[in-house]
């Protein structure tokens, strides 16, 4: 299994979406995705250097602290499960194309594991 990509991700209040664009802009980020609910910036010249700004989660039960793109979600998913770590949101196809799972790490942090459909 290989990382993807990892992102972090911030809550905001629904107007934070436009001023955290506006600012990350300032830096050269693009909007990537904006699904209303969620928003991704990603730097031009490395596309895989990203921040996610969410005001919810449309399907989980929290806003997770990163995301972590990972090649085979169902083998992490396993890994994950078989060494005890509490799962916060069970693996499922997403709608927008993605199956994922959220995992809370060591340090309290709630991890979205996920994979591109």
């Amino acid at each position: 299994m290989s990382i993807r990509r990892v992102v972090p991700n911030v809550q905001v209040q629904p107007e934070g979406l436009a001023r955290s664009r506006e600012f990350y802009g300032l830096l050269g980020f693009e909007e990537v995705m904006n699904q209303g609910w969620i928003m991704t910036l990603a730097a031009p010249s490395a596309p895989t250097a990203q921040v996610s700004f969410l005001t919810e989660d449309a399907t989980g039960p929290v806003v997770p602290d990163m995301s972590v793109e990972v090649d085979d979600v169902d083998a992490a998913y396993a890994a994950v499960r078989a060494s005890g770590a509490e799962i916060v949101h069970a693996l499922c196809d997403e709608e927008w194309g993605v199956r994922r799972f959220f995992v809370r790490d060591p340090s309290g942090r709630v991890v979205n594991v996920l994979g591109h459909r």
